[in-house]
Order: C-alpha cells, then structure tokens, then sequence
C-alpha cells in the first residue's frame, strides 16, 4: 500500500484508485522460480533445436497469412520507419504465433508477483525486482489515464502484452496508434502492431538498408576466438579486423564500414558452433530481447517466410 501512495503522488492517480487495484493482485506461485536462470551444466545450447522451434511449417504459414493481409501496412511501415517487412513479421512470428499465443496470465497479477516477490535467488534480484516495480508503475499509470479495467489484461508471465508482447514501459515509449483511430490497440489491431514494433526498431538505431549478418568462417587453426568473442553482440571489430583475427568476412562483410561483432551459435555438445558476422542492425534486434539465437531465429523466419510468399 505504501508503494501504491507512492506510485499515485509520482503520476498523479487516484490513490484509492491505485490502492483497491494493487488490492486485487493475487500471488502467481511459479512465475518466480520461472525467472530463476538454469541451472549450470544443464545442457549445452543447441542453435538447430533452437531454430526448429520458431522456423517451422506452422509459423510460416502464419506468416504468409499475416504478410498477405497486412501488406500495404508493412510497406507503409517500411517507407515510414526503414524496417523491412520481413524483421516485422519474423518478430511477431517469434513472439506469439501472430497473435496465437499471447499469454493467459493477467498482467497485474504477473507484474504484482514479480514487483513485490523476485526470486532473491537470482544474480540480479535487487536490479530485475527494480525493473519489475518499473513495470508495475507503468502498467497501473497506463489503465488509470485510460480508464480501463486493469484486472482484464493477460499476457506472459513476465507482464508482456499483446501481438508483439511489448512491456509497459516499452507501450509507453515505442507503440503507435498507426491507423489513427484514436487509441493504441497491440491485441487486435495488426497495424498498430506492425507500426510499434517498426517504431521500436527505429528508436534503436536501426539503419535501413543494412544487413544485419554477414556470412563468415573462422579458420580453427588461427582464429583469435576469446578476443573476437569478447564483446559477445556488441559491434566491436573491423571487417580488417575480423579478417587479421581469423575469421574470414563473406565479400559483402569485407566491404561493410561499419563495426561488427562475432555471432557464436553453439549446436550441441557433438558438432562445431555455426558464426555469423554481426552488423549494427543485429544488435537492434538483441535489443528486443538479449540473445543472438532469438535474434537469429527472427531472421530466419522472416527469410523463410518471405520465400513462401514468392511460391
């Protein structure tokens, strides 16, 4: 209750509003312990089994459908923001089957769980509990100036919303009401949907026209590889660079300007790790969600989708 009064003086709500709401936050046993990292040694990452997950029939038929009905959006979306209509759809794709699976958990409950019960467990629990009481302001800020009724909105178990499950806070910075009817609807308006997650991208830094990988091969022999993989996503390296450590860039990467960041996908404990080479825009995507498999896998749908458009 005291941090209902405190969200209620910082954004000027109702403080009975936002207390009887916070009142109606019911405990989610097992969404703390789904925070909690896996344990060490509990498997080795697998990109292909990764990659089977999100690249498969189900999804990119999916995204034909999605593709076909919102094209002129998607085109729209590219002209206004620069984000091609492949990194859209393979978002949405990844994220909840184009709507298919967005979540049952009511947002309140998740956010109010993770606010006030972080697993202390977690290598990051004061900075992660922090975040999520962030989140729960936001959440309980946007349905108290909108006049909505805030045990209705389900979503993940983390409080993620919506086709493109975007956060509170990322609702409040990044959505768009891109067919101008006057309110922000990230459930059933795909064009809402396909302009926020354009808009998000753009907020990023994302730089049209540029790949986001580049083919490479790295040389076992020679190849520099704790240096090269250092910075883990972050474009850290010369295409010379890159080169003189021992991964060699496809033709394309070899005349890219710009930075790039070796992109390690380890396929089990049996077969060699696949790299690509990492550009800016790469990095952009991570920003949706901190992994290069996602990142990867987001890629990889769009492709395959926009291949069985031209079937």
């Amino acid at each position: 209750m005291a941090f209902a009064d405190e969200i209620a003086a910082r954004q000027s709500l109702d403080p009975a509003w936002v207390r009887a709401t916070l009142g109606q936050a019911r405990l989610l046993p097992n969404v703390p312990r789904l925070m909690l990292p896996a344990p060490a040694g509990s498997g080795a990452k697998n990109w292909a089994a990764y990659r089977s997950r999100f690249v498969e029939p189900v999804r990119i038929g999916a995204g034909v459908r999605f593709w076909r009905d919102n094209a002129a959006t998607l085109a729209r979306a590219e002209r206004d923001y620069g984000v091609p209509a492949e990194i859209i759809v393979g978002i949405v794709g990844v994220e909840t089957i184009y709507g298919r699976q967005m979540g049952s958990f009511r947002v309140l409950d998740a956010l109010a769980t993770l606010a006030f019960d972080f697993p202390q467990a977690h290598p990051r629990a004061a900075q992660r509990q922090a975040f999520f009481r962030g989140e729960l302001e936001n959440f309980l800020t946007q349905e108290g100036r909108t006049h909505a009724d805030p045990t209705t909105p389900v979503g993940s178990y983390a409080g993620a919303m919506g086709m493109p499950q975007f956060m509170p806070s990322s609702i409040a910075k990044y959505a768009v009401d891109y067919d101008g009817d006057g309110r922000i609807d990230l459930v059933n308006d795909p064009q809402d949907v396909i302009g926020s997650v354009a808009n998000y991208f753009k907020a990023f830094g994302w730089q049209p026209g540029l790949p986001a990988t580049y083919g490479v091969r790295v040389d076992a022999a020679r190849a520099q590889l704790p240096v090269l993989l250092a910075p883990d996503i972050v474009p850290s390296f010369s295409a010379d660079a890159f080169v003189a450590g021992g991964a060699q860039l496809d033709a394309d990467g070899l005349r890219h300007r710009g930075l790039l960041a070796l992109i390690e996908l380890q396929n089990g404990p049996s077969a060699p790790a696949s790299y690509v080479a990492g550009t800016q825009n790469f990095y952009v995507i991570t920003r949706y969600n901190w992994s290069s498999y996602y990142a990867m896998a987001v890629l990889e749908l769009g492709a395959a989708v926009r291949a069985a458009m031209a079937q």
